[in-house]
């Protein structure tokens, strides 16, 4: 048989993140194929579009197949009513709900924020339609919210008694006993002080400095109340400050479900979409994001797949929109090799501006090296 120009017929796994503000991961990974296809028409090239539990997570679970589009009518993190998507999978025992579908930022515009009454209620409904459903697990991605409410919202929309703050578990127990939460969550944060919720967060919601304190105050007030409600003291737990003490909330409850866990949302996705299946068919994985910088040591997409793809001796490379030394240092101890996606000098806007025509020259360029070397021997 003729060997294909460039050498040896490889298998290559595409599984980036999305470019956030861009373009979606399934967006990316298909751009990517196509550069690197028309360089090496003859690869197999397989995808696996990622998330980390924050915006896209639907969108890539659902690319991978094997699951249905739902829609709930909610609301919005500042109570107007919305329609809000999560997925079912095709056996009808798994959901896949995300949080920033009804409680995400990105649902009020800059000038419409209220930081002290953003509230998680919408996700909490959308849970519950999906218990009510008749699944027995949930995978709930907490990532993008516009919230600081320490899950009060979530807490209510499940079907609690939250009036005054007074003892909102009992209630929960009929419906969610034999349901299995799992939360992808990415941070370490405590619910309250320095590191908490309010101060790290509530900036980032639209929140003063005024606001940052009254929210602080309230949470702290909410962690006394909750935790003498269940007895569970969690509040210094780590990751108790996720998505505005969405953490502490649902770990606060936990004992009103079957099992309850905290995991990583890019783990938690890799799983959702079979990674490691393909991983073993793949001989070079391929992944990036938006941003590969200092944060991408804290448990980013190009992160987890560099680990995996390290754990089973498949090189990897990571193609960010914007990459820094920290980003390259974050990656190296892996074997990852991180490239630019940017040709020339440029602001950030043009950047996100130029659409999937040099992620394709990017995986092209790519592709051309490796061509050259003595990888396809």
């Amino acid at each position: 048989m003729t060997e294909p120009p460039g050498g040896r017929r490889l298998t290559v796994l595409f599984a980036p993140d999305s470019f956030k503000g861009s373009l979606t991961s399934i967006e990316v990974a298909r751009a990517l194929a196509a550069g690197w296809a028309r360089a090496r028409p003859a690869d197999e090239l397989l995808l696996a579009p990622l998330a980390d539990g924050g915006e896209g997570t639907l969108a890539a679970i659902e690319a991978a197949g094997g699951w249905e589009s739902q829609t709930t009518k909610t609301s919005d993190p500042i109570g107007r009513p919305i329609t809000a998507r999560w997925l079912r999978s095709t056996d009808g025992t798994q959901a896949v709900v995300e949080l920033a579908e009804a409680s995400g930022l990105s649902r009020v515009p800059v000038s419409q924020r209220q930081p002290q009454m953003a509230s998680t209620f919408g996700t909490g409904i959308v849970v519950r339609t999906a218990v009510e459903a008749g699944v027995d697990r949930v995978m709930l991605g907490i990532g993008g919210s516009a919230t600081t409410d320490g899950g009060y919202g979530l807490i209510g929309g499940l079907g609690a008694e939250v009036r005054d703050w007074l003892d909102p578990v009992d209630e929960l127990r009929p419906k969610y006993g034999s349901v299995e939460l799992v939360v992808a969550c990415d941070v370490e944060n405590p619910l309250l002080g320095l590191n908490g919720a309010a101060a790290v967060y509530g900036p980032q919601k639209g929140a003063s400095k005024k606001d940052v304190a009254k929210l602080e105050r309230r949470l702290a007030e909410w962690a006394e109340r909750l935790e003498a409600a269940t007895g569970r003291s969690e509040r210094d737990t780590p990751g108790a400050g996720a998505a505005g003490g969405v953490g502490f909330g649902l770990m606060a409850i936990r004992d009103a479900f079957r099992s309850f866990a905290l995991r990583p949302g890019i783990d938690l996705v890799m799983e959702a979409i079979g990674f490691d299946d393909k991983l073993a068919r793949a001989d070079l994985v391929i992944t990036g994001e938006g941003r590969i910088d200092a944060q991408t040591a804290f448990g980013k997409t190009a992160l987890g797949v560099a680990r995996r793809a390290h754990a089973r001796g498949v090189p990897c490379i990571a193609v960010g929109g914007g990459v820094t030394p920290e980003g390259i240092e974050a990656l190296a101890p892996l074997g990852a090799v991180v490239v630019p996606v940017v040709e020339r000098p440029q602001s950030v806007d043009e950047a996100m501006g130029a659409g999937t025509a040099t992620v394709e020259r990017c995986a092209e360029r790519i592709a051309r090296l490796i061509s050259l070397t003595k990888f396809v021997d």
